[in-house]
């Protein structure tokens, strides 16, 4: 990769494009990025360039399925069980699992080059932020926040591109390059996946000795201590640290609250919503229209709404009780008329009401964490530790898991599960709480699970395919073409088989 000379800035002016494909996609910064030498003289500018990562975020980008985080969840869902279509469509292909294990595929050029793009600003960050002139916990928040940023992406891109991690194994497999500065020379190879494990877990590291200090973020569209701790506890989970997970996962919600039932079938579309710990605000003059992630999976009048609004797997609904809050943001016959509806849509069995569109617009804030999920962390972790023979940890495990079923659903009692069946319930349970939200495919991934979509709504002309064994190849999604023919340091015996 050559040098970046240049950041992101979020201004309207500014239009952030990433750009089609084409040979130096990966290697250069945007062409309508501005020259770096004004942007770190004070706080003020630092922070202007922070607020181009958040931007980056929820931005368009080429086409309209790449628009943002919520696009790269889109993609992460489709690949999972539980999002069925209601008509035949080639958008986000990965739903049949074929398109993502073609190397020249527009939407793995997509995500390979949305996190390094990330990556690479975050580096510029890093960087040239002490030299800034401000005060000392604005530099301290602003370089605490990118180097969260600079973790999250190196693990997401792990996680797709690379194989999953061996809990039980020493993890040499190729990874994907680590950049960690924005002065770096030349392609870089790909990083065993360890060392990109070791690495996202280092800056995290550095990004908590900087939070302690740090001036209050703004805004929950910042990051802060509790999001990077949130997100180490997804890499310990990854990684199969059951214990650090679970603590970190305590800490990272500290005293922040669940939502009520009433707030649950609001549409999910606002960060005021108490329970978010991170997301993208979006305001009325941002609208990325038919880019967004409220123009495939909402309510907005796009065609993808209009013509196949986003169902639920039957099989899991049926798992969701009668006296679940969670139950009414599904319509199970298609025909209910108070049901949330595209104008001029068509009613579609299952179809899904989770995520809606405040007004009129594309416009709705993107969920990227939220406490509910960290108490799913906790009891899976606990769980887990419990298979592994501290049967102590069962009690813990069900009690993180009552304590946000139970806001859910009143009638929900403490389980009585144990083991292998207390984990079965877990895994159930996050599958309802997390739908759409990102997690299908990197949950099944890593949890070396199969895909199975077998027994209820899904069809093989709909989902192209309704069962994927665990484990093999096509659980790796393939590096772009591009980056292939201009990292030397790749090369074709870098692909993934």
């Amino acid at each position: 990769m050559r040098n970046l000379h240049k950041i992101f800035l979020p201004l309207a002016a500014v239009a952030l494009l990433m750009g089609s494909c084409k040979k130096s996609y990966l290697d250069t910064a945007p062409t309508d990025q501005v020259d770096g030498s004004e942007v770190f003289k004070n706080t003020t500018n630092a922070m202007a360039a922070l607020n181009g990562i958040h931007r980056s975020l929820y931005m368009q980008y080429s086409r309209q399925e790449e628009g943002g985080q919520g696009s790269v969840n889109l993609n992460m869902d489709y690949m999972g069980n539980d999002i069925v279509n209601a008509v035949s469509t080639t958008t986000f292909g990965v739903h049949k699992w074929v398109t993502h294990r073609n190397a020249t595929t527009l939407n793995n050029a997509y995500i390979y080059s949305y996190f390094y793009k990330i990556i690479q600003n975050a580096n510029k960050i890093i960087d040239n932020i002490d030299g800034a002139e401000g005060p000392d916990n604005e530099k301290k928040l602003i370089k605490a926040e990118a180097f969260t940023y600079r973790a999250w992406a190196h693990f997401n891109l792990v996680q797709v591109f690379a194989k999953r991690y061996d809990q039980a194994g020493n993890n040499t497999q190729a990874g994907v390059p680590i950049k960690i500065t924005s002065v770096q020379e030349g392609g870089q190879p790909r990083a065993a996946v360890e060392a990109v494990y070791a690495q996202v877990n280092k800056d995290l590291d550095a990004a908590f000795v900087l939070f302690a200090t740090a001036k209050v973020r703004p805004n929950k569209s910042h990051l802060n201590l509790n999001v990077a701790k949130g997100i180490k506890a997804r890499v310990a989970l990854t990684q199969g640290k059951w214990a650090d997970a679970a603590q970190l996962a305590i800490e990272a919600r500290g005293a922040q609250a669940l939502m009520t039932p009433e707030d649950y079938v609001k549409g999910f579309n606002s960060v005021d919503n108490v329970e978010w710990m991170w997301g993208s605000k979006q305001v009325e003059d941002q609208t990325t229209y038919f880019y967004s992630f409220f123009a495939y999976m909402g309510t907005y009048n796009s065609t993808a709404n209009r013509t196949n609004p986003k169902r639920i797997l039957s099989t899991l609904y049926n798992r969701i009780p009668a006296t679940d809050v969670r139950v009414k943001l599904w319509d199970p016959t298609g025909k209910n008329p108070d049901f949330p509806l595209t104008p001029g849509g068509i009613r579609s069995t299952f179809m899904q009401a989770k995520f809606t569109n405040a007004g009129t617009t594309s416009i709705g804030d993107v969920v990227h964490m939220r406490v509910a999920e960290m108490y799913l962390i906790e009891a899976e972790a606990r769980a887990h530790l419990a298979v592994e023979g501290n049967a102590a940890e069962n009690a813990k495990a069900a009690a993180a898991l009552f304590t946000l079923v139970n806001k859910r659903n009143p009638s929900y009692t403490l389980s009585a599960n144990t083991g292998a069946a207390l984990l079965n319930e877990i895994l159930i349970q996050r599958r309802i709480e997390l739908w759409g939200e990102g997690f299908g495919f990197l949950d099944l991934k890593r949890l070396n699970a199969p895909v199975d979509r077998t027994g209820g709504n899904a069809t093989v002309a709909l989902a192209g395919v309704l069962t994927v064994p665990a484990g093999g190849p096509e659980w790796q999604w393939m590096i772009p073409l591009d980056e292939i023919n201009s990292n030397p340091a790749i090369g074709q015996g870098g692909q993934n088989p």
